[in-house]
């Protein structure tokens, strides 16, 4: 799902010859690495559909001194898009973040070519606060890519109540 989403969202930014390559392998390794540790400053959240994985955010506690946790991958099944799912792991986080006593600030990276994932941000109340020249990617390349933030992880329950009146 993760190589596939790539493929789908950041060819231009990421290199062809990587993402037409065993992105799946280099994605898998990732994963491997990522889930056969336990790390107690990161929070991986998956989705499930009759015992298929639909969806997963992965989000590392303290990343920036100034921005607070970076959500580092939100990625879901390009045929489970526009269902919640997106909205519930940003629910989630919100909710790890105050049951754990993390600091409050929420932070994520989008290429700039991503408008999609920039109006989904945008609609779950997140802030464009930066642009910059992202790189190197996995497999080289550079992108303008913009920094979203929370600065206060409640804002996402702020934002669904304020959107459900």
């Amino acid at each position: 799902m993760h190589a596939d989403s790539w493929r789908r969202n950041y060819r231009g930014a990421f290199s062809d010859a990587f993402l037409d390559g065993d992105v799946i392998a280099e994605r898998g390794t990732v994963w491997a690495e990522r889930l056969g540790q336990q790390q107690p400053d990161h929070l991986t959240l998956v989705a499930v559909c009759d015992d298929i994985v639909v969806g997963f955010a992965h989000t590392i506690r303290d990343a920036d001194p100034t921005w607070g946790a970076l959500l580092d991958n939100l990625h879901v099944s390009h045929q489970f898009k526009r269902l919640g799912i997106g909205a519930d792991f940003l629910k989630e986080t919100a909710g790890h973040f105050v049951a754990h006593r993390w600091p409050p600030g929420l932070y994520l990276w989008v290429l700039e070519q991503n408008t999609t994932a920039q109006a989904f941000y945008e609609a779950q109340g997140g802030r464009r606060v930066e642009r910059v020249i992202a790189g190197p990617f996995p497999g080289g390349g550079h992108a303008p890519s913009f920094r979203y933030a929370w600065p206060d992880i409640a804002m996402i329950a702020q934002h669904e109540q304020a959107e459900q009146r």
